[in-house]
Formats: structure tokens, sequence, C-alpha cells
């Protein structure tokens, strides 16, 4: 699983500005690895409905600090497909797997973020 500094670190190479523009939205989206230390963590905010929750407690849009317009649903959507390789499932998605057993590829595979050893 990518620490959410490395996300932060990837949506400022994506979107500009630093690293701490973006810590806030990827904090909140991991959040919930308190509350279940496995990748199953996912399940709560790493869905399409998540990313739209992500954008009503944060705004639609903010200033990065190279005074660019980023667009919260995206940094959430890139953190998303960071972690659930390339793939935004439904929340419902996620209620299928967790009720079924089955493990596809997006909810047990992450891509490796360039700022990772």
């Amino acid at each position: 699983m990518a620490h959410p500094i490395l996300h932060a670190k990837s949506s400022a190479k994506k979107f500009g500005g630093k690293w701490e523009d973006y810590i806030h939205i990827h904090n909140w989206l991991d959040e919930t690895k308190g509350w279940h230390g496995h990748s199953l963590h996912r399940a709560f905010r790493h869905h399409s409905e998540g990313i739209f929750e992500l954008q009503e407690k944060f705004g639609p849009e903010f200033k990065n600090s190279d005074n660019k317009t980023v667009y919260t649903r995206y940094v959430g959507e890139q953190h998303v497909k960071e972690d659930c390789d390339g793939y935004i499932p439904s929340a419902s998605e996620w209620m299928k797997i967790l009720m079924s057993g089955e493990r596809p590829t997006w909810a047990t595979r992450t891509k490796k973020l360039e700022f990772e050893d």
C-alpha cells in the first residue's frame, strides 16, 4: 500500500505545486487504514461514490501553491487508480467482492509509485 505522502508527491508531479497541497485529500482517503489494516480498507472510500464524497467534503476545486486550479475529483481519481490497478470501482463492486470472497486484481494490486523504493 502506498503511503499518503507518496500519493501526494504523485499528485504534485501530475498537477503541479507541492505535495503539501494534496496531503489532506490522500490522508482522508487512506484514513480507513486505521479502521482495517488490510488492503480491503479501500472498500470504504476507494470507489466512485467515495470520490464524490471527497469532493463534497473538500470542495470541487482548490488552488495549489503554483496558484493553479486543481479539481478535487481528479486528485481522488488519481489516488484510487494508483491503489486499484488503474481502475475506479463502484461501492457496489466492493460489496460484491467482500460478500463473495473473490479478489479481482484491481482489489489487491496497486501500481508502484515512482517515489517508492
